[in-house]
């Protein structure tokens, strides 16, 4: 069988969640693995009856009757957000999707503790924020790079003793270095974290193997490659590697390796929530995105003109994809142009993963880029995929599976 990675090519809010949703309304979908991020994700889909839901930690195929949602090690989980996900979609008629769900039993967890000290380290930064969503993920990552065997994991959820013993040591941890952080005492946490621990599936990392071997798999990536934690523009970046790469690495350790579709996702229009370059970014454009208001942590939802050079640096990053999807194509017309060049940097070359100070000086070269702009294309797919050097496989002109097209019969499908 042949799975298929998704991956966003921007900075996120491509539309990788209603493009899972088509696959999964579209064709047989045994299960949507997440690989990367936690609860800040937020992958809107839309059913053609008007049912909307926000997907963070489920996997967005989860409105499609049996999809199931497979949380793996590499995501940040957050069983309270977790809870409170479930519940909107049991509100909006899908009452089994904790039923439809396994976690992988190493993956970090994401606590009150987390989210508190993750906001306060913003907070102290002033004018300077990175643009954190505020929700403790990148901050439980940190924190498992420092305390690897003593970060709380999902598997404690079920030792109450052990839990208890590494949230007070996190709580102490963080009080020390930060001050009285804004969260419940430890033994509040503790019933919500067993409920969780009786409710869900907590699996191994040997379950996956057997999933990818049951049915077609959909990895569903979060963020987007220019965020990536190595190769985004640091510090405006997230605690999460962004490209096919975790994908990659659990379908290897399932004697899998290559045998996923490797699709990226990109808006016609290049966008942002939060601060950092945006290098086409101009405020004239007569767009918005309910579904991405501005919020205290990130700010205002910013839009640009198609940008080419950054989608290029962002595809070599990730490693190059099979094809790509292109959405948000009810917003072409003759106000969106496309960049493919800028005035004062000759093109973004990657570096070594992990010269956070290269990326620094990227980041403030493109600050002070501005964009070579070109008119708009008559065909927008047609133009994408020749700056990009890969095929449009699908096209999307609204946000349900009714509005997307694949480009070429099978050219995303999943079964062989």
């Amino acid at each position: 069988m042949n799975h298929v990675m998704v991956v966003d090519l921007g900075y996120g809010d491509a539309g990788k969640g209603t493009v899972v949703d088509w696959l999964c309304a579209s064709q047989p979908v045994h299960t949507v693995v997440r690989f990367n991020g936690g609860a800040q994700a937020a992958h809107n889909v839309v059913l053609r009856d008007g049912r909307h839901h926000t997907f963070a930690q489920f996997g967005a195929g989860t409105f499609r009757p049996g999809v199931r949602t497979h949380l793996s090690r590499h995501v940040v989980v957050d069983p309270l957000a977790l809870a409170a996900e479930a519940d909107h979609l049991t509100a909006v008629g899908v009452p089994d999707a904790l039923d439809r769900l396994t976690v992988d039993g190493e993956a970090l967890l994401a606590t009150p503790y987390h989210r508190a000290a993750n906001r306060a380290r913003e907070i102290a930064r002033g004018a300077d924020r990175h643009g954190s969503c505020g929700l403790g993920v990148g901050e439980a990552v940190a924190y498992g790079l420092a305390h690897p065997d003593e970060a709380p994991r999902v598997a404690d959820c079920a030792h109450p003793a052990v839990l208890r013993r590494r949230l007070t040591a996190l709580r102490d941890r963080l009080t020390a270095e930060l001050g009285p952080l804004d969260a419940p005492p430890v033994e509040d946490c503790l019933p919500a974290y067993a409920a969780f621990a009786d409710r869900v599936a907590i699996v191994d990392r040997a379950h996956l193997a057997g999933v990818l071997r049951a049915g077609t798999c959909v990895f569903e990536g979060a963020q987007g490659v220019l965020l990536d934690e190595w190769h985004g523009f640091h510090p405006y970046t997230t605690w999460s590697t962004t490209t096919f790469a975790n994908a990659e690495a659990l379908l290897a350790e399932a004697g899998l390796a290559g045998s996923a579709q490797r699709l990226g996702v990109l808006r016609v229009t290049t966008t942002r929530h939060g601060p950092g370059p945006l290098v086409t970014e101009d405020p004239a454009l007569p767009f918005g995105d309910p579904r991405n208001p501005a919020n205290p942590w990130q700010g205002r939802f910013r839009f640009g003109h198609f940008d080419a050079v950054a989608h290029r640096y962002a595809l070599e990053v990730a490693g190059g994809v099979d094809g790509l999807a292109l959405t948000h194509l009810d917003l072409a017309g003759p106000a969106l142009r496309i960049c493919r060049r800028y005035d004062t940097v000759d093109g973004l070359t990657p570096g070594p993963a992990g010269d956070l100070d290269r990326q620094a000086a990227l980041t403030a070269r493109l600050l002070r880029a501005r964009p070579v702009l070109d008119e708009a294309p008559t065909d927008w797919p047609a133009a994408v995929a020749a700056e990009l050097g890969a095929p449009v496989l699908l096209t999307s002109h609204g946000p349900t599976a009714e509005d997307k097209v694949p480009a070429l019969a099978g050219a995303v499908s999943t079964p062989r």
